[in-house]
């Protein structure tokens, strides 16, 4: 798997750079600059490498913890069917999620319920720890 990260490098320095932060909060669906990422780790998409992901925890107005999502049909332990409030087939990538600086947020497109955001942060329990 050959990536080109040359494409990536600027858009990382631009955001980096970024004023203002976006104010976010959990159970949002964002559009985030995910980058172009390392072996089978999921990238994003597009000039701006964007992925949607839903915040899952907020750790102070600089951080916060993610779920990225796919609009491609995917079954299996791994993965999660939500509502997104989008009018788009959303599925949570469980094995993905992580934490990411607020910087990279670029536009809020959704959210989830709060019993289908319990349901996500479960399943993520359970596979990770494999209760």
């Amino acid at each position: 798997m050959n990536k080109d990260y040359s494409l990536w490098t600027p858009v990382k320095k631009e955001i980096n750079n970024k004023k203002p932060r976006f104010t976010f909060k959990v159970g949002e669906v964002w559009i985030t600059s995910v980058g172009e990422n390392v072996g089978f780790e999921e990238d994003g998409k597009g000039k701006s490498f964007n992925r949607p992901v839903l915040i899952l925890k907020k750790f102070n107005k600089f951080l916060c913890h993610v779920v990225p999502l796919s609009t491609t049909e995917k079954r299996g332990k791994y993965y999660f069917e939500i509502d997104t409030h989008t009018n788009k087939y959303s599925v949570a990538l469980l094995s993905q999620n992580k934490t990411i600086d607020s910087l990279r947020l670029f536009r809020k497109i959704g959210f989830v319920s709060k019993e289908t955001l319990f349901k996500v942060r479960l399943e993520i329990a359970k596979n990770t720890l494999e209760l």
